[in-house]
């Protein structure tokens, strides 16, 4: 916890080339608008794979809704445009039921992202992304309903959501236009994110207050961490179309290591932006070998979601709706649907909330995919504390839907509550 919080104060400290925080209006900002003296103005005030807003890039080479907001702290250097972000949050956490656990822990996330345009018209772009969960314990934390990856390296990890490595991300980014709507670009990852599935859900504007993994994460949006990632993208205007070549295999359960990249894998995804409050997409992947506990498994993914942001007179709504689909090739179907939503009548003030299905073949030691299902809500309250800076506290409660088992029952209703602080630098 103390490395945690050291390295997020390191990565997030005020510096002299500092702008004032704020949150951007990123649409008023594209290609023309770089004419001025200051290195602010010299700088990428456009997305890093075409010449869009920024504020419609979020994780990997994803879309969110362009209206959603981008809030970072803001420098600059030279001809560099440089954004920082982070937050520590530390959880009480009690699932119940005779599957269930409590526990406390922290998780915490900072991020980096450096941008300059090049003389040859095109833009480089550099991201980097880190993760204090590993100090949680390999074990990650209690979540009923959670399965997915492993702590030992010999038994699936269930009822638990695994922690994520000390690495998320570190990419870049190469983009040419080729007239004011159409740009090519190229992304490079180890790790990295491929053109599968919505974006991550720590960086969705709909799930970003919620501190509970979703449930359908691995349906949806588990390759956001893969060692091994190369993407090439056409944007033109409001569209995208990329493929990725990528490692199917899913991190280990070494957090602190970079594992073998592969390339072994192949995604596509096809992207719109209907409007500035939409963003939509469908994708499919191949998956080799994605499991380490089923090595001679490989799975064919298919998804497909909708983000919605809007700033009303009343406060700002995000939401997603996602499905997806998994096909073993030993035969199983499994799948997953997810609606989640965040409601923001001010500044300080946000309510969430989440409903999810999954077809799960790993919660119970039964042959075949059973059904299962969580609603959640919740809510916190950020006192701001700085332009960069801002406290929080929150709560949340789900509902569990657990499938029956005589060999491993779940109870009678069993519930999840979690209360947290946290500290965000933006």
């Amino acid at each position: 916890m103390k490395k945690t919080v050291l390295l997020f104060l390191l990565c997030s400290a005020p510096a002299a080339a500092r702008e004032d925080h704020a949150q951007m209006d990123h649409a008023a900002m594209g290609h023309g608008a770089m004419n001025h003296d200051s290195a602010m103005d010299r700088g990428v005030m456009h997305g890093l794979l075409g010449g869009y807003a920024m504020s419609r890039e979020a994780s990997g080479t994803s879309w969110q809704p362009q209206a959603a907001p981008h809030e970072a702290i803001h420098l600059s250097a030279d001809d560099w445009m440089v954004m920082l972000h982070g937050r520590v949050t530390a959880v009480a956490d009690s699932q119940s039921g005779p599957r269930g656990d409590s526990q406390i822990f922290s998780s915490s996330m900072v991020m980096g992202m450096a941008a300059r345009d090049l003389g040859n018209g095109g833009t480089l772009g550099l991201k980097a992304m880190l993760s204090g969960d590993p100090f949680m314990g390999r074990r990650g934390y209690p979540l009923l309903l959670a399965a997915g990856e492993t702590a030992d390296g010999v038994s699936h990890l269930v009822d638990r959501q695994h922690p994520h490595d000390l690495l998320m991300e570190l990419a870049a980014t190469y983009s040419k236009p080729l007239s004011a709507t159409d740009s090519l670009f190229l992304y490079a990852g180890y790790p990295g994110e491929p053109a599968l599935g919505p974006s991550a859900y720590m960086h969705r504007a709909s799930a970003v207050d919620n501190p509970a993994t979703p449930l359908s994460h691995h349906w949806l949006d588990s390759t956001h961490i893969t060692f091994g990632v190369v993407t090439a993208g056409w944007v033109h205007d409001r569209w995208k179309l990329e493929v990725s070549q990528f490692t199917g295999r899913e991190p280990d359960q070494h957090r602190f290591n970079f594992d073998r990249a592969r390339f072994d894998s192949t995604a596509a995804r096809v992207s719109f932006n209907p409007s500035e409050h939409w963003s939509l997409q469908v994708s499919a992947g191949w998956l080799n070998s994605p499991e380490g506990l089923a090595p001679d498994e490989n799975e064919r993914r298919l998804t497909a979601s909708a983000s919605y942001y809007r700033r009303f007179d009343f406060g700002a709504l995000a939401a997603t709706l996602a499905v997806g689909n998994k096909h073993l090739s030993d035969g199983h179907d499994t799948s997953a649907f997810l609606l989640e939503a965040q409601y923001k009548p001010d500044d300080a003030w946000t309510v969430f909330t989440r409903a999810e299905s999954i077809r799960s073949a790993e919660l119970i030691p039964e042959p075949g995919p059973r059904s299962a299902g969580q609603v959640t809500v919740g809510l916190t309250h950020d006192w701001r504390l700085s332009d960069n800076w801002k406290f929080g506290v929150g709560a949340l409660h789900a509902f569990a839907f657990a499938p029956g088992s005589r060999l491993a029952p779940y109870g009678d209703s069993p519930r999840g509550t979690m209360g947290f602080v946290r500290l965000i630098a933006e």
